[in-house]
């Protein structure tokens, strides 16, 4: 795998990991714990610099709301998510799940035998999700289909998405989260080769 590869590889898993599973989950809390502690930039790709304000807000411990208790309220509700976390809400006139966006998506899986462990209710445009994937893609050296789901599937929305995310996270480690994947995706977006789909936004 080239060092390219190998960077986004680590940086999506790390990344997606901390936006699709809750904090306490098994695939997160290990991220968690070392994002709290000073050692993890040195293992983060030297191409992607972060700025002390991001690594700091890693370390604030909680206030009144606890980290469980943000990912509760940012990603599952009961109430409005203030940043809802999939694709096709950001691309859909009417802000829906499962939309154009999404299907999309799927025929674009579907191409490339790409499958997906998640329930039939669960849309995969999640960005959570979507690093997860691209990660995968990664590590399997599939550089031409990671270059179509970032330029195609992704990056067409996400900064939109983590722009209002940052602003409405609340708690510090999800506001460094924000900041941190907004700068990565920036910088990946610097390196494609394909140029990045020009896609109306609605929120």
């Amino acid at each position: 795998m080239t060092s390219k590869l190998n960077d986004i590889a680590l940086c999506a898993r790390v990344l997606g990991a901390l936006f699709y599973y809750s904090p306490c989950a098994p695939e997160a809390a290990p991220l968690v714990k070392a994002l709290r502690e000073e050692a993890w930039r040195g293992q983060w790709p030297q191409t992607l610099p972060v700025d002390e304000q991001t690594q700091a807000g890693f370390r604030e411990p909680d206030g009144e709301e606890t980290l469980e208790q943000a990912w509760q309220r940012l990603f599952i509700g009961p109430w409005a998510l203030p940043a809802p976390p999939w694709g096709s809400v950001w691309l859909d006139r009417e802000s829906v799940l499962f939309g154009d966006s999404t299907l999309a998506l799927r025929q674009w899986m579907r191409d490339n035998a790409i499958t997906l462990e998640t329930s039939a209710s669960e849309p995969e445009d999640h960005i959570g999700m979507l690093l997860l994937m691209a990660a995968w893609l990664a590590e399997s050296g599939k550089a031409c289909a990671l270059e179509q789901l970032l330029a195609w599937h992704l990056l067409s929305w996400a900064d939109r998405f983590l722009e209002v995310f940052t602003e409405n996270a609340g708690h510090p480690f999800y506001v460094s989260l924000g900041r941190l994947t907004r700068q990565t995706l920036a910088y990946w977006r610097e390196q494609l080769v394909m140029p990045v789909a020009q896609k109306q936004l609605y929120r």
